[in-house]
């Protein structure tokens, strides 16, 4: 499955995994960031098209880095005149991996952290045993 979002005035086309490099966005690495401008949906049976976006459909992505991108140079000069100007610049970019892409009506999958958040209760209660049976006798 593949999806077409629209950040920072430029379109970009994204799938599962992918890494993609964007004009800065707030967030920390690590940080999760959702998309809700979907301008495309498609997979093997076909696409859908918004108009101009998609409603309900979402791209979910996580922040990987914030850096700077390699420096360009911008030379001026006016021949016979005297004039040379030479600047450079460098752009902020966020680096995210996509993680998931969900269509119009689809809901996102559970999070792992509940399955850990269980166990360690039941390690908890299993520690609180024996320390109730001890007092007990």
């Amino acid at each position: 499955m593949y999806a077409v979002i629209k950040t920072g005035g430029k379109q970009y086309k994204v799938a599962k995994d992918d890494v993609i490099r964007v004009e800065k966005m707030a967030g920390e690495p690590g940080e999760s960031v959702d998309f809700s401008e979907v301008l495309l949906v498609g997979d093997d049976d076909g696409q859908t098209v918004g108009a101009p976006l998609i409603e309900g459909a979402t791209v979910a992505a996580t922040v990987l880095e914030q850096k700077r991108d390699k420096k360009i140079i911008v030379f001026k000069k006016k021949r016979r005149q005297g004039y040379k100007r030479k600047n450079g610049h460098r752009q902020n970019l966020t680096v995210l991996r996509i993680t998931d892409i969900l269509a119009a009506g689809k809901k996102k999958a559970a999070p792992k952290k509940k399955a850990a958040a269980k166990k360690t209760e039941a390690v908890a209660d299993a520690g609180d045993a024996p320390a109730e049976a001890k007092s007990e006798e």
